[in-house]
């Protein structure tokens, strides 16, 4: 194996020159999934393994389709049917999982902080999938891929992201990431879904969705993630959606075009319309689409050195 190790563990600490470097090589990428032969030999004798202990549609499957487009070979590892459904820790499994050499591990995790200590404890690279509430880099990345892709550019771009910020790996990572590119973020969402030390991270904080997004470039919905709440911290989906759901009387606050976007999946009717998700200023479906590139870019990224040292 390789003894050049690096991961992708978080967009905070990431200069704009090394986040940009993703985007440009998404652009890349993106234009080989738009082939009709989607399939390059950058990632042959690589192994991949996504490794997801939470639940996933989008972020996995666009992992796998990612890894297979480079030609990597990759193997699909799930909690329920392994042997950490009987006992054995994160560490043991790794270690079992390294045992077989794999040279990439995706992991996806309800523990905040999971793929740090895999990246301590174990001789591959790591690309975090989302842990716990804590971050999700590649999700932020698409996301950003996708404004400058419409937008043209990030840097002054005013960016409201509302909902359930309090429990969002997504809000967290695209705070970093949107910062470090230069543009200004609003988030917004009820008193109970805002914690205090947000306001140390250089962004806008509001407890009403008008303001937030008056004026703003792009609108970024989160989903309300009752999994992680150990109470509820709103009266009821009705009142929510009437308070803090994007319709198009709200939307109409933002700027004429301004984007629309969800990182999914997404619960009609609750933090947005069905109206509004699917209208022409929507662009969910196209985050989805982006994912791929914007992944494959980041396998190529940590997987180019160990096909160099091969």
């Amino acid at each position: 194996m390789a003894t050049h190790i690096n991961h992708l563990l978080d967009l905070e600490g990431l200069s704009k020159e090394e986040i940009t470097s993703y985007l440009d090589l998404g652009e890349h990428f993106k234009g080989v999934s738009q082939r009709r032969i989607k399939k390059v030999p950058t990632l042959r004798h690589i192994t991949v393994v996504l490794f997801f202990i939470e639940n996933s549609t989008r972020t996995k499957i666009s992992f796998e389709i990612a890894a297979k487009r480079m030609s990597a070979d990759t193997l699909s590892f799930a909690a329920s049917s392994s042997s950490l459904a009987k006992g054995e820790t994160l560490l043991d499994t790794a270690k079992t999982l390294m045992a077989m050499r794999p040279d990439i591990i995706v992991i996806r995790h309800f523990a905040a902080g999971a793929p740090h200590f895999l990246a301590r404890n174990v001789p591959a690279a790591i690309i975090n999938a989302g842990d716990g509430g804590h971050a999700h880099p590649t999700q932020a990345l698409l996301d950003m891929f996708t404004m400058r892709e419409h937008l043209g550019k990030i840097e002054g771009l005013e960016v409201a992201i509302i909902g359930d910020i309090g429990h969002s790996r997504v809000a967290r990572s695209n705070i970093h990431g949107l910062r470090t590119m230069g543009a200004n973020v609003r988030v917004a969402g009820p008193r109970t879904f805002l914690p205090p030390h947000f306001n140390t991270l250089g962004v806008q904080v509001y407890d009403r969705i008008e303001p937030a997004i008056e004026g703003a470039d792009v609108v970024m919905m989160l989903r309300i993630q009752k999994e992680r709440m150990g109470k509820d911290l709103f009266p009821s989906d009705r009142e929510y959606a009437r308070f803090f759901g994007l319709d198009a009387q709200k939307l109409k606050l933002a700027k004429p075009g301004a984007l629309v976007m969800h990182p999914g999946p997404l619960n009609r009717g609750v933090e947005i319309t069905p109206d509004i998700a699917d209208c022409n200023n929507s662009v969910i479906l196209e985050q989805v689409e982006n994912g791929v590139a914007i992944r494959m870019a980041v396998l190529y990224q940590l997987g180019k050195h160990l096909v160099e040292e091969a």
